[in-house]
């Protein structure tokens, strides 16, 4: 039992394989320009398709990287539907948000999704924290953003979160009425599962993991050096032994299949203080906007969005879609349930924006 804790504990904190940063990178400059790792990405901007845009802007100075996704034959003198999308934690925009916002793109929507502050390929120092005021403020941010580049419809905005970004986006859409549509995907409870662990089995270790945040917080105000979870390797054979398929899938796909040099489950140790009292699912009786939740009907996180579809008892025209056979992990890249999960979202967009 305490070698299946501890597995667990690792797991928690980990969702990447360590690989080399200059490995990936050489052979992601070879396969795409803009690093994007997912399947059928764009390769170059061609006139009359899809297009990306690198952009940045700041967030109370600190720099934030995004792309944004034009529709087919865009014309800024025009008014389109426009989606913001948040990535899963640990993840970045040239992964699964990238996807997605790709996929939207060609049904006819701006998109933009962008790197977290202190993540990825954004600034913020020190690297890698990890507090949910920040996700939030991120998916606001690029709201702000948005709103201002020509072509988008402010009144047909809509949002967008996958895994962790899920969680923050509902907590983002009860105070923020710009977005008039809320969507989520294999949407992830960050503060519940790092305060009682996946599933439910931590528990015991609460007050313990508290007291090892608030040392870490203590050693970084004093100038120490900065404490991080989720920096462990695992063997193969380890990641076989995990009992979840989130965390034996989420290896291969940010690990091996669609690694990414940006993306690290690292995060500062100091900042579980801010994850463990947090519950994105908490007031979600403040959204009052349409709302759909999609989850893997096979997936083992689907209790989390059970539990916030459920307490969203004031959302408009809600509807609960399961991809049949789908895991977690699946419905970030396997094309059958991706093109489920993007059919799904246009209608509802659609119908909602």
């Amino acid at each position: 039992m305490k070698k299946i804790a501890l597995i667990i504990t690792i797991a928690i904190s980990i969702v990447t394989v360590q690989m080399s940063s200059a490995q990936i990178t050489q052979k992601e400059k070879k396969q795409n320009p803009y690093t994007l790792v997912y399947e059928g990405a764009i390769t170059e901007n061609v006139k009359g398709k899809v297009n990306i845009y690198p952009v940045t802007y700041t967030i109370k100075e600190i720099t934030i990287v995004a792309n944004v996704y034009t529709p087919a034959n865009y014309d800024a003198s025009k008014k389109y539907p426009t989606v913001v999308i948040a990535h899963p934690n640990g993840g970045v925009k040239e992964q699964v948000a990238g996807l997605y916002a790709q996929r939207l793109a060609e049904q006819g929507y701006i998109t933009i999704t962008a790197d977290a502050a202190y993540q990825g390929g954004s600034g913020g120092e020190p690297r890698n924290v990890d507090k949910p005021a920040n996700r939030i403020e991120d998916v606001h941010a690029m709201a702000d953003f948005i709103s201002q580049y020509k072509g988008v419809d402010t009144s047909r905005l809509g949002l967008l979160g996958i895994c962790g970004g899920g969680g923050y986006s509902l907590k983002a859409a009860q105070s923020d009425k710009r977005f008039k549509a809320i969507a989520t995907v294999s949407m992830f409870n960050s503060g519940v599962v790092r305060r009682n662990g996946f599933m439910n089995s931590q528990f015991s270790t609460i007050q313990q993991r508290l007291k090892e945040a608030s040392d870490a917080r203590a050693q970084e105000a004093a100038g120490g050096t900065i404490m991080y979870v989720g920096d462990t390797q695992l063997t193969d054979k380890q990641i076989a032994a995990l009992p979840f398929d989130l965390y034996r899938e989420g290896f291969e796909y940010y690990g091996k299949t669609h690694a990414h040099p940006n993306s690290t489950f690292k995060y500062t140790k100091s900042s579980l203080m801010d994850l463990m009292t947090f519950d994105a699912s908490t007031n979600m009786d403040l959204i009052n906007q349409p709302l759909l939740m999609i989850a893997g009907s096979k997936a083992d996180t689907f209790y989390m969005t059970d539990d916030a579809f459920n307490k969203a008892t004031n959302a408009k025209n809600k509807e609960l879609f399961l991809i049949n056979g789908a895991t977690h992990i699946e419905t970030y890249w396997k094309p059958d349930y991706v093109l489920q999960a993007v059919n799904k979202l246009g209608n509802f967009y659609q119908t909602n924006l």
